[in-house]
């Protein structure tokens, strides 16, 4: 690519690689820079939802991903290891052509830059942006001293963007004390197509599987892996984080020249595994204000920001209230799981109705 690309994306995770995909699969010249020197290796992310399938169904991703992934069938609700409730997935009736597939965030990055290397697109690494300035077309700073012009910059440089604070867009919302864990690990025992859910004193427990016999372990209070369920037995622990909860929303998705997709937009708990998925749909609908912009349509920029922001931050509710239900240890919270989630498994419309935020299928993505 030369130095003057139509669209200049800060950013090569998730969101970033599959808005230059989209973008290129338009004949649309993109430029995507990131300040890591490599990609990533551990994977934040692990479900690719229905919606974020068939959005990349038309690129050939979709097929690589499914070729590697696993789906996950069953959801299994328990209550200090008593079953509650037992949802088999395949069964409901969402509409989905699409399975819920579990490839870890790093192979699913990894697939969608070997997709944009066969259309001519390389990430340009160590290379992070320094500054920017919005007139008639955006001019960006670059770390290696080089200045880009293009007439769009997408920013997909994640909850501390460089690009957001450039334009110094607020990025209200709140931040949770407790201190949450996320371990992946070798178990034996857990079923291989099965999440897990055991709603313990003052603590989460939620298992997904992974990839064979690693799994992926979430929650808060005392450490899971001393405290797994009976049977179970740890192997290797392949990696580990504690992270700290935020639900925030950027004050505006576009400012002229200058748009913002996943994490620089929008941050919020992993339950529900729509990170890494309401991103893609960021990219996918803003290739396409994009390219019409760039063919004249000068209000499509505006449009990005007026179909993203209220969807994004309905999401970003609907995730929040949810993690609230799953956080909560009083004793309150506990009878009204013990009565509502054994009933709710009964009544396939409400189950339905939770299963659509964690599969994408909560609302429809308008490009117009």
């Amino acid at each position: 690519m030369d130095g003057s690309p139509q669209v200049l994306i800060v950013g090569a995770g998730p969101t970033g690689l599959a808005a230059a995909l989209f973008l290129s699969m338009r004949d649309v010249a993109v430029r995507i820079i990131d300040k890591a020197a490599t990609p990533t290796t551990t994977s934040k992310a692990l479900g690719v939802n229905p919606r974020t399938l068939d959005l990349l169904q038309a690129s050939g991703v979709t097929a690589r991903i499914l070729a590697e992934a696993q789906t996950v069938a069953r959801l299994h609700i328990h209550r200090h290891g008593r079953t509650l409730a037992e949802i088999h997935l395949d069964e409901l009736d969402l509409d989905a052509r699409l399975p819920l597939a579990i490839l870890p965030q790093a192979r699913t990055e990894a697939l969608l830059t070997e997709a944009l290397a066969a259309r001519g697109v390389a990430v340009e690494r160590d290379l992070a942006l320094i500054d920017l300035q919005d007139a008639e077309m955006v001019t960006a700073t670059l770390s290696s001293g080089e200045s880009v012009r293009a007439p769009l910059l997408f920013a997909a440089d994640g909850a501390h963007s460089a690009v957001r604070k450039a334009l110094s867009l607020d990025f209200p919302g709140d931040a949770w004390d407790e201190p949450w864990q996320l371990i992946d690990v070798d178990l034996d025992g857990p079923p291989g197509d099965e999440a897990w859910i055991d709603f313990r004193e003052d603590a989460l427990f939620v298992c997904l599987p992974y990839s064979g016999a690693r799994f992926r372990l979430i929650g808060f209070g005392p450490p899971l892996l001393d405290n797994l369920p009976e049977g179970w037995r740890a192997g290797a622990v392949r990696w580990r984080s504690d992270f700290h909860i935020s639900h925030r929303m950027a004050a505006a998705m576009s400012l002229g020249h200058v748009a913002l997709g996943g994490d620089a937009a929008h941050i919020h708990s992993p339950i529900g595994a729509r990170g890494m998925n309401l991103g893609i749909e960021d990219a996918f609908v803003f290739a396409d204000c994009a390219a019409d912009f760039l063919s004249g349509q000068k209000e499509r920029i505006r449009d990005y920001d007026r179909l993203r922001r209220p969807t994004d931050m309905a999401v970003v509710r609907r995730v929040r209230a949810l993690t609230a239900f799953v956080r909560n240890t009083g004793a309150g919270a506990d009878l009204a799981r013990r009565a509502a989630i054994p009933v709710a498994a009964r009544l396939p419309f409400l189950i339905e109705r939770v299963a659509r935020i964690g599969l994408g299928l909560d609302h429809p993505v308008r490009l117009r």
